[in-house]
């Protein structure tokens, strides 16, 4: 198996992402999951550009590290000075690591109008301050910016940027998509163009997002011949990002048969890296990326749901456990009996065929009025519970009024009055809330802890309201999520209509009865979360 080295920008490229901006010890966080990963290169940051990332450079070194490599990334000196008395060089070399990536111009565009100095004084820059690094026991990567526009404008120059780099003893030179704007086809022409130029160096690859093409460009690089991939977690990056690792990994890995990280069995913690890492950028994880994300394996679909009952792999590129996730069915109006089946098994509920039907049918006419069950499983599994022979309700409801009243010197007050029957026996309560889905839910609780105590332990987690025809106003259909919690069990419920009370409502009374009837059935799961 050919390997391919993966040099991950997410502490320095990533955190160029609108929106994010990492603490020292979210660094050094990051820096050991993706060293446990399996990670050859992690780049920390400038040590030039801002104390944070160079006090991550001298805090990274307590850090024992396993697999990977600490990189330090900073640019060429500038024009007419020399390397060692360059703010910059020196404070690549301050950084004490034992790679250096240093970045240098390839575009005539960027020599001319943005460093406005001449091709002869660029290739100096490149071939001096690499040479000086070199000199110094540096392991040393070099950066074509601008790379792929740059051959495009002027190929005989950008080559010979190249050239410069390794005269100055470049240990690999990485071709980089710097705006994102390359093609797959012209990537694959131009990485072939320079190894036929120089077919002694190893090369790389760094590609961004903007053309929606970094992680095709990626492979296309390595199929034509590339053993460095650049990227980042998530593709997290500026503008549109850069090349996704928890994409490219796994393609490379399982789809084109070369060796990225130390075993396959490192794959399976890619998933929980993509997460985690999120979670530390404050973000939410994209649900929809490719292996890693929570509707990657979620299948929807009655026919897909059907063919997969009979064949695991009808509807899955892989098995998502490699990548340490897991297949989802979703039950929604789209769904198919078999839809409703797997859901029953995934709860633990021993649902015949006929029952499965029932509760498909109730679920359509439900979805046609407003409620989604996608996000709300914990519903799905009442009703599958609901329609057992011999089902009997914990309660009846017999009656609730909710008052909302604005008192002087009080303010507002929210009040609820819950009547129900309970085997027989009429329990009329109240409560007061801090609004009226509050008392309501207060209310429910005092009416049902004398005969359920352990409902004292259930905890409302999340409340969400979406209004689903904005254009009748205060008449809209109006949809209640509610997200439940006991210890570490989640479970999220339904409720939705035109009275965002009685929506509020049924999503309360779902909530309880999973609490008290089906959650302590699971023998797999430990939460049914939205």
């Amino acid at each position: 198996m050919q390997s391919i080295a993966i040099y991950d920008t997410t502490l320095r490229d990533g955190t160029q992402r609108e929106g994010i901006s990492l603490s020292l010890a979210d660094k050094l966080k990051v820096t050991r999951l993706l060293d446990s990963l399996g990670i050859a290169y992690i780049e920390g940051g400038w040590p030039g550009s801002n104390p944070k990332d160079a006090g991550y450079f001298e805090a990274v070194r307590d850090i024992e590290l396993t697999h990977a490599r600490i990189a330090a990334f900073g640019s060429t000196c500038r024009k007419n000075g020399d390397p060692e008395r360059d703010f910059n060089i020196i404070a690549l070399v301050e950084a004490q690591t034992p790679v250096v990536t240093v970045v240098g111009k390839t575009s005539m565009l960027h020599v001319t109008e943005v460093l406005q100095t001449t091709p002869q004084e660029n290739l100096r820059m490149i071939r001096d301050s690499l040479a000086y690094l070199k000199s110094l026991g540096k392991e040393v990567i070099y950066d074509a910016e601008h790379f792929f526009d740059g051959v495009k404008l002027d190929l005989e120059y950008g080559l010979d940027t190249l050239a410069a780099a390794i005269e100055g003893g470049a240990d690999v030179i990485v071709l980089c998509d710097t705006n994102g704007g390359t093609l797959p086809w012209e990537v694959t022409r131009y990485v072939e163009t320079v190894r036929q130029a120089f077919p002694n160096i190893p090369l790389g690859i760094h590609t961004h997002n903007d053309s929606e093409l970094a992680v095709a460009n990626t492979l296309a690089a390595v199929q034509a011949g590339v053993i460095q991939v650049q990227g980042t977690i998530n593709g997290y990056g500026e503008r549109c990002g850069n090349a996704n690792l928890c994409s490219i990994i796994p393609d490379l890995e399982l789809k084109m048969g070369y060796r990225c990280l130390p075993s396959r069995e490192h794959l399976r913690y890619l998933t929980s890296l993509s997460r985690t890492v999120a979670e530390i950028a404050n973000l939410a994880p994209d649900n929809h990326l490719a292996y890693v994300g929570r509707s990657a394996f979620a299948h929807k679909g009655g026919i897909h749901v059907a063919a997969m009952r009979r064949n695991i792999h009808s509807y899955q590129h892989i098995d998502p456990e490699i990548v340490g996730n897991e297949m989802r069915v979703l039950v929604s109006d789209l769904s198919g009996q078999g839809n409703v089946l797997s859901k029953a098994e995934e709860f633990g509920l021993d649902v015949s065929q006929e029952e499965a039907v029932k509760v498909l049918q109730e679920i359509k006419v439900l979805e046609s009025q407003g409620f989604v069950f996608e996000g709300a499983e914990a519903s799905v599994a009442v009703r599958l519970h609901r329609a057992k022979p011999g089902y009997k309700p914990i309660f009846t409801l017999i009656d609730y009024t909710v008052i909302v009243e604005e008192r002087r010197g009080r303010g507002g007050l929210a009040e609820a009055m819950v009547k129900l029957d309970i085997d027989g026996d009429v329990v009329h309560t109240a409560a007061e809330g801090n609004g009226p889905v509050n008392a309501l839910d207060l209310a429910l609780r005092k009416a049902l802890t004398g005969r359920y105590p352990q409902l004292a332990d259930f905890q409302l987690a999340d409340y969400k309201v979406r209004i689903l025809d904005g254009n009748n106003g205060t008449a809209a259909t109006t949809r209640v999520l509610i997200e439940t919690q006991n210890g570490a069990q989640r479970w999220s419920t339904v409720g939705a209509g035109t009275n965002i009370i009685q929506a509020s409502w049924r999503a309360l009374v779902d909530s309880v009865e999973y609490g008290l009837c089906v959650a302590p059935s699971e023998v797999k799961r430990e939460a049914v979360s939205s």
